[in-house]
């Protein structure tokens, strides 16, 4: 039970430092409550079980290629510049009385698997957390008991995200709408400031 509760904690420090997933739930989920602040994260956590899946099956080699490498910079910085813009630019239409949910809450899943597939500082994390646990947790114990202490790392993923959205939807109670509007902002400068060091990345690796 102390080795399980030890991957759920590892889940939880995954998922803690604050990146662009975490900027995309405060803002979702001052805006539209809940559910959609949720969904961004379980979109990431989807997108995090694939390159799991990825480690687990050995074919990182693929994704260390200088073509997909820049192309998942390239994609990233798309998606999160897209992001970025459009929660800069939506930012001053939030009002408290801003009715909940107008979006679709496939979109915010969407967003957050994208934004999380399109990383390739996620690939870099999982290979060198999750491929440095695999090979311990392989050595020390058998198959079953792996996919359980992996199971396990999502729990934690989920507890984190769970709480992200909790948080972040909780704030619309007790903020004003100019606050609502500048964390807005600043989730949406946030987002483009992910987005020009993507760009930056995949520059450097066709030109550097």
């Amino acid at each position: 039970m102390n080795v399980f509760l030890s991957y759920i904690l590892l889940g939880l420090s995954l998922a803690a430092p604050i990146g662009p997933i975490n900027a995309a739930q405060i803002d979702r989920g001052i805006r539209n409550g809940f559910m959609h602040s949720w969904l961004i994260g379980v979109g990431a956590v989807v997108a995090d079980g694939v390159y799991m899946l990825v480690v687990y099956i050995g074919v990182v080699q693929f994704l260390e290629t200088a073509f997909m490498q820049t192309f998942l910079w390239c994609f990233g910085c798309f998606v999160l510049m897209y992001t970025g813009i459009e929660t800069f630019m939506s930012a001053g239409k939030i009002n408290l009385e801003h009715t909940r949910g107008n979006e679709p809450l496939l979109k915010s899943f969407i967003s957050g698997f994208l934004m999380s597939i399109s990383n390739p500082l996620t690939i870099l994390f999982w290979l060198g957390i999750y491929g440095s646990v695999l090979a311990k947790t392989a050595a020390t114990y058998d198959r079953s008991e792996l996919i359980l202490y992996s199971s396990a790392i999502f729990i934690g993923l989920l507890l984190w995200d769970i709480t992200m959205a909790g948080v972040a939807s909780s704030f619309r109670k007790f903020l004003t709408s100019k606050l609502l509007v500048s964390i807005s902002l600043l989730s949406g400068v946030s987002l483009i400031g992910f987005g020009i060091y993507f760009g930056m990345q995949a520059f450097e690796v066709l030109f550097g």
